[in-house]
């Protein structure tokens, strides 16, 4: 009886093992062009405050921790975190800090959080957007709008 309690035990741990793809999330923007060109991949640029914007983890909840989101994101997306975390264990890096700095200059200079940009391999902003409620779902359908307009 034990022997076939464990082997259940280790056929449900076993089935339980998440089928979806993990997709990386770079920080540095030179790998992710290069990415992007190499895999003719879009580049999805994240401007998020990870532990003070409550859109912000709202949004990592709700759609990028999705495994509907994180298949597509494998399969298409090159993905890029710019984070501006307040809270002093979360501090980022010097060097990550200028680097992320230097990215909302040039893509968020008003400073939204979330603020969510496709940038496609050639470098074109393909379209922007805030948090948005609803899920992975229509977030991937928008997505797809910008990259056929």
């Amino acid at each position: 009886m034990i022997k076939y309690l464990i082997c259940f035990s280790m056929l449900l741990a076993l089935g339980h093992q998440p089928n979806s793809l993990e997709p990386e999330w770079l920080t540095d923007w030179e790998k992710a062009q290069n990415q992007s060109q190499t895999e003719n991949k879009a580049i999805l640029l994240v401007f998020s405050g990870s532990d003070w914007c409550g859109p912000c983890i709202r949004q990592k909840k709700e759609i990028f921790a999705d495994s509907i989101f994180k298949d597509y994101a494998a399969a298409n997306l090159v993905l890029v975190n710019a984070d501006f975390p307040r809270r002093k264990k979360n501090r980022l890096s010097d060097e990550l800090t200028q680097h992320n700095k230097m990215l909302a200059e040039k893509y968020n200079p008003e400073g939204y959080f979330p603020f969510n940009l496709l940038i496609s391999p050639e470098g074109e902003i393909l379209g922007s957007c805030s948090f948005r409620a609803g899920g992975a779902t229509p977030f991937i359908k928008l997505i797809e709008e910008w990259q056929k307009n």
